[in-house]
């Protein structure tokens, strides 16, 4: 299959995080909602029934714009976009086809191999979503709770190569979008969804190849199979001299692979033409620069000073998984340096491989920076091993406060009195179960020290400080 090319251009619908709709007062938030309890007459497309646009979608527009580096567009209109769906009760997508808020763009995409990969922006326009259709054996229903959800579709060029790349981008572009405060980010529920655009041609070939689209794809791991497994049926049709059709494409997670839904034209008749109900969006420079000032630090920002700390580079990526967890190691970091690759290392050991839409991840709270401090520190003192230090983190992460007082409730401080550590060093020497290892380290054997220091951590609980102990013996053995 290596002489075959394949080329991935992706389109991200981001929910906007606004209370209410695009265009009505209706509730923006529909999880766990009745179906059709969030709707209001404007997202029924009810006759006489003017739309009001949401300023804080154009807002979070614009924030988004600085995470995707593109330049903001003064003028911006809508249009109406026509299809005939059961879900789009107006008849028309409210979208931006000629003038889009949102300009060319760029965002740098980190690979597993250490590279950057640049992955250009085309645009990225404001449009209301349609409702939702569930497809029985015999009947469909229709849900509007999602029709008037305001939206930023995101294009990319064809910039992939790969559907590691393809994930790469997706999960890059998920953790912007987060970071800049434009969506809530939870991709269960769809607040971002993938539709990826996949072709393939021999290798040395400077043209495309005929385009499959994959579309609402929510999860980064679907957006990488679904890639995988159209490359490799794309191939097989190419190589049995047969033709790729240009279609839409849906994706079956259960058997994982991709199914036709229908075909689709390089022209379709949506008949596009100027909202005359909605007035252009008016910005000026100094409105732009007010807004993209409040977007704090951004994954890269946060990447520039983790490469800093001696951390792993899946220690960093399972950071800026949350920004929380994140902006937690930075303040850290910015108050005292020195322990920051302490915390960096506890967040990611606890939460490696933790899906951040999981029940866990959701419910974990982010500690504040005193007690993480104080937590390494006490650590850092041999108050605590590194066992005991992990136990206190936990308890952070679950609501509680107080590292010292988290490590005393729990009894977990370390004993580094050398007058109480010599006393159980004295007994386990004259211990008889013990005189075998004596023997061994004195003819030369000194990894049976080990044996003994365990024996002292058992007897102490846990408590004795090891090295302290290891250093006790040593001295007793005349070492």
């Amino acid at each position: 299959m290596t002489a075959w090319k394949m080329t991935i251009g992706i389109e991200c619908h981001v929910q906007l995080a606004t209370k209410t709709k695009l265009f009505s007062p209706a509730n923006n938030d529909a999880r766990d909602q009745e179906p059709n309890s969030v709707v209001h007459p404007i997202d029924y497309g009810l006759p006489g029934m003017l739309p009001i646009l949401n300023r804080e979608a154009v807002t979070l527009a614009v924030r988004a714009a600085k995470a995707l580096n593109a330049k903001v567009a003064e003028i911006s209109r809508f249009d109406r976009k026509h299809y005939f769906y059961p879900d789009l009760p107006m008849g028309y997508q409210i979208t931006q086809m000629y003038q889009p808020t949102i300009g060319a763009g760029f965002i740098d995409v980190p690979l597993l191999s250490g590279e950057l990969m640049k992955v250009r922006i085309h645009h990225a326009h404001i449009e209301s979503d349609a409702g939702k259709q569930t497809h029985y054996n015999d009947y469909t229903l229709v849900d509007l709770n999602r029709a008037g959800t305001p939206l930023i579709e995101i294009v990319s060029e064809a910039d992939m190569h790969s559907p590691s790349e393809a994930r790469a981008y997706c999960s890059e572009l998920y953790r912007l979008m987060t970071y800049a405060g434009v969506t809530h980010g939870d991709l269960y529920h769809g607040n971002m969804r993938f539709d990826v655009n996949i072709s393939v041609a021999p290798e040395d070939s400077n043209v495309l190849g005929k385009r499959a689209e994959v579309k609402n794809l929510n999860s980064f791991r679907s957006v990488e199979k679904a890639a995988e497994y159209e490359y490799r049926r794309q191939v097989e049709l190419l190589e049995k001299g047969e033709a790729v059709v240009q279609e839409t494409r849906g994706w079956d997670d259960a058997k994982q692979k991709t199914i036709s839904q229908r075909s689709k034209e390089d022209a379709q008749d949506y008949r596009y033409m100027p909202d005359a109900d909605i007035p252009p969006i008016l910005l000026t420079q100094e409105e732009i620069e007010v807004i993209q000032s409040k977007v704090g630090m951004l994954p890269q920002d946060y990447r520039q000073i983790f490469t800093t700390l001696s951390i792993d580079d899946s220690v960093v990526t399972t950071l800026l998984s949350s920004q929380e967890h994140a902006h937690a190691v930075y303040e850290v970091h910015k108050n005292k340096p020195e322990f920051a690759s302490r915390v960096a290392n506890w967040f990611a050991s606890v939460f490696k491989g933790v899906d951040d839409n999981s029940a866990d991840f959701a419910s974990a709270v982010t500690p504040k920076s005193t007690d993480l401090i104080a937590l390494a520190k006490m650590t850092a003192d041999s108050k605590l091993s590194s066992t005991a230090a992990k136990e206190v983190f936990l308890a952070l992460v679950a609501g509680e406060t107080d590292s010292e007082a988290i490590a005393v409730s729990r009894n977990l401080l370390q004993v580094s009195d050398e007058s109480a550590i010599i006393a159980i060093v004295d007994e386990v020497l004259a211990d008889p179960a013990s005189q075998q290892s004596v023997l061994d380290i004195k003819a030369g054997n000194e990894k049976a020290i080990g044996f003994l220091v365990g024996q002292i951590m058992k007897k102490s609980q846990g408590k004795a400080n090891p090295s302290m102990a290891q250093k006790l013996l040593r001295e007793r053995l005349g070492l």
